[in-house]
């Protein structure tokens, strides 16, 4: 009798409710739409994003360098503290791109922008396994890397927040914008379902070009 009061006595206690974000008590983050016009730089964005890196601090080629390089090749943040110069052939001009999250490797060529940038990093900093290095010789982490493009983009008074991701997005949406074809855009983001690449195709502009003729 006792255990069966005990039971009644629980089911009677009334649940705390759950905090109420009205009071501050659950500090939501906000939806990106709310946050910003789009998840994508253009490629101007993008060169001025790099040129207000350069000028940071005492790190400022590696942070441009950085920049450049998961915008040219479609890096996620992961992907491009994970770089090693040893997927770099620096004589032939190529990136053997290793995807994240079950995506597909590929083999990039790198333009003389990115080698020229490469190269004088590799003269500048100390050896090391990875090609982006904090002070410490470790590894730039995912997030030391999205402070910096955020702190860049605030530097440069972006009316929006980035984030890094947006570089992969700005890849994307300008090789779409270059008429590109959407399977050979799917191969070199690594997409494994061409349904993540035809967002690109839908965000171009050209396909309308011919609608209103001047």
């Amino acid at each position: 009798m006792k255990s069966n009061a005990r039971i009644a006595a629980t089911k009677r206690v009334k649940r705390t409710p759950s905090p109420n974000i009205v009071f501050g008590t659950v500090p939501r983050r906000p939806l990106n739409a709310t946050r910003r016009p789009r998840e994508y730089l253009t490629p101007r964005e993008v060169q001025l994003l790099m040129e207000l890196a350069g000028k940071r601090g005492r790190y400022g080629h590696r942070d441009a360098t950085m920049i450049l390089i998961a915008y040219r090749h479609g890096l996620r943040a992961s992907e491009v503290c994970a770089l090693r110069w040893d997927q770099i052939d620096f004589s032939r001009g190529l990136l053997h791109v290793r995807r994240l999250k079950n995506g597909t490797p590929s083999v990039h060529p790198i333009g003389g922008t990115e080698l020229r940038a490469l190269r004088r990093l590799m003269r500048e900093e100390p050896q090391s396994r990875h090609v982006f290095n904090t002070e410490r010789r470790a590894p730039m982490s995912p997030a030391g890397f999205r402070k910096m493009v955020a702190r860049t983009g605030e530097t440069g008074k972006f009316p929006f927040p980035l984030h890094p991701h947006m570089l992969r997005h700005a890849c994307g949406y300008k090789l779409a914008n270059d008429g590109q074809d959407t399977r050979a855009v799917q191969h070199y983001l690594g997409h494994k379902n061409i349904q993540h690449t035809v967002r690109y195709t839908e965000l171009s502009p050209e396909r309308f070009k011919s609608f209103w003729e001047d």
